[in-house]
């Protein structure tokens, strides 16, 4: 009796749970389906393999996008996914559904509700306080810092030089947290000479941590997860990387309250230009309000969304930049006679005017992060019933996976040759795209990543830096498509580490000195 009470009472549940939800059937039935649902889970099988196998299934359904006027439908499960990689749309929907889609929780468990991740009610205060701070005049002064550390990184990797092909990865993501740290926090904490730091050994298995939940279903439920060995490290990781924080940001607000002690209240007005070496959680502390302004927990959550962001996004682009230098090694020497052009036989430490002249160095990596962008997919909520600019409809209550990968290879907009590698798309009278969403390796719209101008000059100051002391050694592709194996770890990033080998350059060109 009693199990017969039980499926008679699921029965008029999933009833009434369907009927609730009659309008999202109807809607998306009109829009094409990924292909491979199956009752009940619909895709959460083909989501099921390693981290490689699920980046092949989301390149899959982009291609499958693209075939089908750049949209199809997904359940995961109960809940509905849409495919888009439509620019038009996707223009829409960046700038029309700016709620993160709810999988956020699982990275805003880690570092709450900074700028990137945080619910539209919280974001709107705090993007306020971030964009000046990330203005050209403040951001161009941290070339220095990146100029100090590129050198750090070009001595460690001498280790490497005329030897077997090596993983960059350790080498460029301690780079690129080294700047970020001494750039956001004003800490140097030296990871690039202990890169088993707990802090950056903390930070990358909670990201991993993040993307096993994000895609295994039984790994969601907060009570089911608590009974997995992965909680216990989760926890234990999170708890690592707050504490540091923390005291940082203790220490902080001290030698804030020391310096103002000795300040007349003049000295202390919100001039942005006496702001242009302070570190970013000076900025934070002063343009949010001082003591009256961001609480240390705040504070926290925005330091490490930099902080995380900016490390790995960073270095993902470097990393994929040098395996396109030794796949195309002519390519690799126009970059290699631009910076010869700019520094010939001297030793002097990269500064920001330099930056401005690397013009074909950053046409490769523009390419790079074209082909292979380190934020492969963005997902955004769909909060009410939205109707496209193509005339379709999306219910409410599902969500867009926007997928970047997607756009970024669709030849409807980008030409036949979309798979090849080819750095002069970028020159000024060949890149016209009609649409802005066909090209966004750091997404577009109100909720766009402020740390462009960041990211490049952080990119262009290594790469530079490698390039002036080693040589790539070429490992050709066979073909004009590169061919990289990739996996989807928050990041997209290459399965095999980033593997390159280097030669050193002539004595001429000497390790580039910080002084």
């Amino acid at each position: 009796m009693f199990l017969y009470l039980s499926i008679v009472a699921l029965l008029l549940w999933t009833a009434v749970f369907r009927y609730r939800r009659r309008n999202m059937y109807k809607l998306a039935a009109k829009i094409p389906s990924a292909g491979n649902d199956l009752p009940v889970i619909g895709i959460a099988h083909s989501l099921a393999g390693d981290t490689e196998d699920i980046m092949t299934t989301l390149q899959y359904y982009s291609y499958n996008a693209m075939k089908r006027d750049g949209l199809i439908t997904a359940w995961l499960n109960h809940i509905l996914y849409f495919t888009m990689v439509n620019p038009v749309d996707l223009e829409y929907i960046l700038k029309t559904c700016l709620e993160k889609d709810d999988l956020h929780r699982f990275i805003r468990n880690i570092i709450g509700n900074g700028g990137i991740f945080a619910p539209v009610s919280i974001w709107r205060r705090r993007r306020k306080i971030l964009v000046p701070a990330f203005s050209p005049k403040i951001v161009e002064n941290f070339v220095e810092v990146f100029a100090e550390q590129s050198q750090t990184l070009t001595e460690r990797l001498d280790n490497h030089a005329n030897k077997e092909k090596f993983s960059i990865w350790p080498y460029v993501s301690t780079y690129t947290l080294d700047s970020v740290c001494q750039t956001a926090m004003g800490v140097k904490i030296n990871a690039q000479n202990n890169p088993n730091t707990p802090f950056l050994v903390s930070m990358n298995r909670l990201l991993n941590l993040v993307c096993e939940r994000i895609f295994h279903l039984w790994l969601q439920p907060e009570w089911l997860y608590n009974w997995f060995p992965q909680s216990k490290e989760h926890t234990e990781c999170k708890i690592k990387m707050h504490e540091f924080t923390d005291e940082v940001i203790r220490k902080k607000r001290e030698e804030i309250e020391i310096e103002n002690k000795k300040n007349t209240e003049a000295d202390v007005q919100y001039n942005l230009g006496t702001y242009k070496t302070k570190t970013f959680l000076d900025l934070l502390i002063q343009l949010s309000g001082r003591e009256q302004g961001y609480t240390n927990e705040e504070l926290r959550e925005e330091v490490l969304t930099l902080t995380v962001a900016g490390t790995d996004t960073s270095a993902v682009a470097i990393g994929y930049t040098m395996k396109m230098l030794a796949k195309y090694p002519e390519i690799q020497e126009k970059v290699y006679q631009e910076i010869q052009d700019i520094f010939g036989d001297s030793d002097r430490s990269v500064d920001k005017d330099d930056l401005t002249r690397m013009k074909y160095l950053e046409r490769v990596i523009k390419e790079t992060l074209r082909l292979f962008p380190p934020v492969p997919f963005i997902i955004r909520k769909v909060e009410e019933d939205v109707t496209l600019p193509s005339g379709k409809t999306l219910p409410g209550g599902s969500g867009v996976v926007v997928s970047i990968w997607g756009v970024h290879r669709d030849p409807k907009y980008w030409g036949p040759d979309v798979e090849t590698f080819d750095p002069d798309r970028f020159l000024p009278e060949r890149f016209n795209l009609k649409h802005t969403c066909s090209y966004m390796p750091f997404s577009q719209g109100p909720r766009n990543c402020l740390g462009y101008q960041y990211a490049l000059m952080s990119i262009k100051t290594a790469i530079s830096s490698i390039l002036r002391n080693y040589k790539v050694v070429p490992d050709p592709e066979k073909t004009s498509t590169p061919y990289i194996r990739v996996k989807i770890d928050i990041m997209m990033k290459d399965v095999d580490g980033y593997r390159v080998a280097l030669e050193r350059r002539t004595p001429t060109t000497n390790l580039v000195s910080a002084h």
